[in-house]
């Protein structure tokens, strides 16, 4: 039963052993893999304090994330892969953009209330 999950992931047009002119060409499957790597490092970057955040990294991040999400859902063959790694990494840029948003306008604005 495992061993014909793996080979048919391995067979698969997206899988591993993505073949392309006789050539084993590794993109669609490996690509999207090791991006899961940008994901797990703004994950990691939760516990950041917000104002040590960057916009226009996390706006990047975002909208990346949702550009090759529609991206590869329109592909043939639909990479699963592709569109799971953006949108975790449009998930994770707008959760991170949230809390720089809250601490730049947001903690102002609760603590000038709270001064009156």
């Amino acid at each position: 039963m495992a061993a014909s999950k793996l080979q048919a992931l391995w067979n698969h047009p997206a899988g591993p052993k993505t073949i392309n002119n006789s050539c084993i060409v590794a993109v669609h499957f490996w690509a999207p893999t090791f991006k899961w790597g940008i994901s797990i490092a703004n994950i990691a970057d939760f516990s950041k304090p917000p104002e040590n955040l960057s916009y226009p990294q996390q706006v990047a991040v975002t909208c990346t994330g949702l550009i090759w999400s529609r991206y590869s859902t329109v592909i043939t063959p639909k990479n699963w892969n592709l569109f799971a790694v953006n949108l975790a990494m449009a998930g994770t840029g707008l959760y991170q953009l949230s809390r720089k948003l809250q601490h730049d306008y947001f903690s102002e604005a609760q603590a000038v209330v709270a001064q009156e």
